[in-house]
């Protein structure tokens, strides 16, 4: 009997997300909010991969990232590599990383924190990337990965 491949469509113009671990593909979807875009969508989980074992991938049709949302993606997924996509050839590559110091991206969870009190900005010193550790840049309170709550 001859085995089905299943193939999803091919993104004319867009962006795949790609080299997310497996465990935290739904977080990236819930903080990108692609659960509230119109445009078209497609998402494997659990996928083979020979650098992490398993994997998540997104495809995202007609939508380009800024460098904030990129900013958001490096924190749950420090190793993704985003592939922009224009009339289906692959124009450029990216691996997302985090920067030295986030702005206006994560909440600061100390409630007597300035940012919480005034209209200032977030902005967070990045102390480790592995796992990700931020302390903030005005109260000094050190924040672990699952502590971070996202804008």
């Amino acid at each position: 009997m001859k085995e089905k491949e299943l193939k999803v469509v091919a993104l004319k113009n867009g962006t795949v997300i790609d080299h997310i671990p497996s465990d935290k593909l739904f977080k990236v979807v819930s903080i990108l909010k692609l659960d509230e875009v119109k445009n078209q969508l497609t998402f494997g989980n659990n996928l083979e991969s020979r650098k992490l074992g398993t994997k998540g991938i997104v495809k995202v049709s007609d939508l380009f990232f800024t460098q904030s949302v990129i900013d958001k993606i490096a924190l749950i997924a420090p190793c993704a590599k985003l592939n922009i996509i224009k009339n289906y050839v692959v124009v450029e590559k990216k691996s997302v990383h985090l920067s030295e110091e986030i702005t206006d991206i994560v909440c600061c969870a100390n409630p007597k924190c300035i940012t919480n009190n005034q209209p200032v900005p977030t902005k967070f010193q990045v102390i480790n990337k592995e796992p990700v550790t931020l302390r903030c840049c005005y109260c000094e309170k050190v924040f672990r990965e699952d502590e971070l709550k996202i804008k």
